[in-house]
């Protein structure tokens, strides 16, 4: 299961550290956002036959203990029925990589968990092949019924219950086909980073 978070802002904005635009010539792409928006904090994870989550930090930061609490009370239990079956993946963020979150998930994915700190490594800030960055959370032009930004923001957001409301639909409407081009384009970038060895996928 790929997982990873994102914070969504009344004003508009997703997290601005996961949206890359790749491409050989500046486009001159530029994004205008408030300098103060309320925000929530949200979790999701994909696997090819379903999307677990979302999971709401009610924090405006997400930290290592919280990150752990989240794992152990809302995700491990999703995925118990599951096992041994299931890999868990994770970037490299500060909350994923403490050491109580590692001797958690090597408790409860022994040798079946990727990212920072474990048996088998992610790339860092890797949002060309993190399908939750390149999907679910990020605004793609073109693409505006597969992916949960455009349509929680397709008319203005009124309050904070109001954007959860909307993310918890947005999620919950990602069905089987969304899901099967969402893993083929996953074989696809993996497949260009094999044969240029790691350069970063151009996405036009």
């Amino acid at each position: 299961m790929f997982s990873d978070e994102a914070s969504f802002y009344l004003s508009g904005i997703v997290n601005r550290h996961n949206v890359r635009i790749w491409g050989s010539e500046n486009l001159y792409e530029y994004r205008e956002a408030q300098r103060v928006s309320p925000k929530v904090n949200v979790w999701g994870g994909l696997m090819h036959d379903r999307v677990t989550g979302p999971f709401f930090f009610t924090e405006k930061t997400v930290s290592l203990v919280l990150y752990l609490d989240m794992l152990e009370n809302f995700v491990f239990p999703q995925l118990e029925e599951l096992q041994p079956q299931v890999f868990l993946q994770q970037d490299g963020a500060p909350p994923h990589w403490g050491t109580i979150v590692s001797s958690s998930l090597n408790d409860h994915f022994t040798g079946r968990w990727i990212g920072r700190g474990g048996i088998i490594r992610w790339p860092p800030r890797s949002p060309d092949i993190t399908p939750l960055d390149f999907f679910l959370w990020r605004k793609r032009k073109g693409h505006v019924k597969d992916n949960v930004k455009d349509n929680v923001y397709g008319r203005r957001v009124s309050n904070i219950d109001d954007l959860k409301a909307r993310i918890t639909t947005e999620i919950a409407s990602v069905d089987a086909d969304i899901l099967a081009g969402t893993w083929r384009e996953i074989d696809y970038r993996l497949d260009i980073l094999r044969a240029t060895k790691r350069a970063d996928v151009e996405v036009h």
